[in-house]
């Protein structure tokens, strides 16, 4: 029997929230340290979805593999905010004794999953144009390559 709990943050929660991950921030330095918090992102996401999630959880680390492809992604250029924004995320939710320690069945994840959620929203945008930019270039690469073009499609192109 599903339990729905709900609860609102407030402005000081986020704040909360906002000053521990701007701590994060700060290793989020150069190219070399952003290749390795997307790789270890990746890893404890492949990690946290083999055991049993909470769907609540489960459902904000698949949104947050879009976020990061969408990072790592060459021809989709983030603006530098954006890009430290969700970097910083990264990096707390790759901290395993963050707010509420990762080890912790069933609810460790939960502090991370919240700050995803709020990095999801102020980004809802940005993720939907890089979610249709992804379709349209995977439709326009395999139209390319049917008619023997290069394949390589840029985000102006979409735009």
């Amino acid at each position: 029997m599903p339990l729905d709990i709900t609860f609102t943050l407030s402005d000081s929660d986020l704040d909360h929230f906002q000053a521990i991950v701007d701590k994060s921030k700060s290793a989020v330095a150069s190219d070399e340290n952003t290749a390795s918090i997307e790789a270890a992102a990746r890893q404890l996401i492949a990690d946290a979805k083999s055991t049993d999630l909470p769907s609540f959880i489960a459902d904000r680390l698949s949104k947050l593999e879009v976020v990061i492809d969408m990072v790592a992604d060459a021809e989709w250029q983030l603006s530098d905010e954006e890009r430290r924004r969700v970097l910083g995320a990264l990096v707390y939710f790759c901290d395993p004794e963050d707010l509420i320690p990762d080890h912790i069945p069933g609810l460790g994840f939960l502090d991370d999953a919240i700050y995803v959620e709020l990095v999801i929203r102020e980004l809802k945008a940005e993720i939907d144009s890089y979610e249709e930019f992804v379709e349209f270039r995977t439709a326009e690469e395999k139209r390319r390559a049917d008619q023997g073009l290069d394949t390589k499609v840029a985000r102006e192109e979409w735009l």
